[in-house]
């Protein structure tokens, strides 16, 4: 790839050993040439809370948002409890969202990954995708990275050492950036 492309990721866990913060690291590592994978920890945005809204967004808040700004993609990765998104990474979204048709995901390429048990995140996957319809993201529909039973995908440094994820993964980025070049594009068009 001749261009760059800014991706802010986004794990939805704050566990330090995570799988999920473990997959945005290999998909670092996975990146086609002039992907730049950044990962924004979530441990210090609040609450959403519209009366603190009402007062001007919290500083971290403030952070998230402006690392979403400035990135071409967002790659987000839910783990699943209790067949959905986990309350860190709802929360975030909805301070992304915020304010309403003016949101920092509006027309933004977002794609969204996950690992866990048998399911493999599907139902978390689908429960951040409605959450995304909102503030209208531009979603990514493919390929699925829902890697059910994703410890045994993974050795003990987190490292993916199973080919077809790694592929799906590889494939997935690759269609991110593409899509985040062209993002940019009708952006340049606009202005």
């Amino acid at each position: 790839m001749v261009d760059s492309v800014r991706v802010i990721a986004i794990p939805g866990s704050l566990r330090r050993g995570s799988y999920n913060r473990a997959l945005l690291r290999e998909a670092g590592r996975l990146a086609p040439a002039g992907m730049e994978i950044e990962i924004f920890d979530l441990h210090e945005v609040p609450l959403y809370d519209g009366d603190v809204e009402a007062r001007g967004d919290p500083e971290p808040v403030g952070r998230l948002k402006a690392a979403v700004q400035q990135a071409d993609a967002v790659l987000l990765a839910t783990p699943e409890y209790n067949a959905g998104t986990s309350g860190v990474l709802k929360n975030a979204l909805d301070w992304l969202s915020r304010p309403p048709r003016q949101s920092v995901l509006g027309g933004k390429p977002v794609a969204v990954i996950g690992g866990g048990a048998g399911g493999g995140t599907r139902g978390a996957q689908a429960q951040v995708r409605a959450a995304l319809a909102h503030p209208r993201a531009a979603l990514l529909d493919g390929p699925e990275v829902a890697l059910a039973w994703v410890w045994d995908r993974m050795d003990g440094d987190g490292r993916l050492v199973d080919p077809e994820a790694e592929s799906r993964l590889g494939v997935l980025l690759e269609r991110l950036a593409a899509e985040a070049l062209e993002h940019r594009s009708r952006e340049l068009v606009a202005a």
